[in-house]
């Protein structure tokens, strides 16, 4: 069946680094658009990042801008979302999610599979 497995999250000091992957398994990976989201305690989860199929293309949320680089190994069925400059509001359970559909999407209904999350904690 369809999983999706993050891994990478941790706890890091402000202005740290980390890189979550997304591993795909049960379905072919290459066609489909992948997505991460993120939720904080008590607020709706919301997107951070998007990248295509072929991954020549990629959008993100402008709260991560310029910090946040989303990226994919198909070859790998690997997806993955390195995060630099990190900030104490960046602290949330992280999801990746793949949709069908080979194009960028940015609200959580364009999504049909989902991970089970990843803790991703930066103090201050």
């Amino acid at each position: 069946q369809v999983q999706l497995v993050e891994s990478g999250g941790g706890l890091v000091q402000s202005g740290g680094s980390l890189r979550l992957s997304c591993a795909a398994s049960g379905f072919i990976f290459s066609p489909y658009a992948m997505g991460w989201f993120r939720q904080a305690p008590g607020k709706e989860r919301e997107f951070v990042a998007t990248i295509n199929w072929r991954g020549s293309s990629t959008d993100c949320a402008d709260s991560v801008k310029g910090r946040f680089t989303i990226s994919r190994d198909n070859a790998k069925n690997t997806m993955y979302l390195q995060m630099n400059s990190l900030k104490p509001e960046d602290t949330a359970v992280y999801y990746c999610a793949a949709r069908e559909g080979v194009g960028l999407a940015s609200t959580l209904n364009d999504y049909t599979y989902w991970g089970q999350g990843t803790q991703v904690t930066v103090s201050s």
